[in-house]
């Protein structure tokens, strides 16, 4: 438990890059969410020439060992109003439902998402 919670801490001194690639969760309009757990946040790419592609980013820290804080959400302007934001905040929720999680909210869209999705259950995941 020692070695999971440095290593939890560890990850949240490093800076990260945002280099994003495609993997986990998917919606019908092609993107794919990525769950980069070792820098504790979710992407997706939204393409762009290989290695410099833009990317969404939703990012996360563990206050406890079953508690988590969601951060923030970031998309790039010109992808605002697509639905990005909407994949991340689903895909964060999604794994807290997997890993038994709880959550503080922080980002203001994050919260939105979750009153605006109540037939999800998502609030049952709140703490605050």
């Amino acid at each position: 438990m020692a070695l999971k919670l440095f290593s939890r801490i560890t990850a949240l001194s490093r800076t990260s890059q945002f280099r994003c690639n495609s993997s986990a969760f998917s919606s019908d309009c092609g993107l794919k969410v990525e769950h980069d757990r070792q820098n504790l946040r979710f992407t997706i790419s939204l393409g762009g020439e290989a290695g410099n592609s833009e990317c969404a980013v939703l990012r996360y820290k563990f206050t406890t060992e079953k508690e988590v804080d969601l951060i923030s959400t970031n998309v790039p302007k010109s992808f605002r109003g697509r639905g990005v934001a909407a994949l991340l905040s689903k895909a964060a929720m999604d794994f807290l439902i997997e890993e038994n999680l709880k959550a503080h909210v922080s980002c203001w869209y994050i919260k939105k998402y979750i009153e605006d999705n109540p037939l999800l259950s998502y609030k049952d995941r709140i703490v605050n």
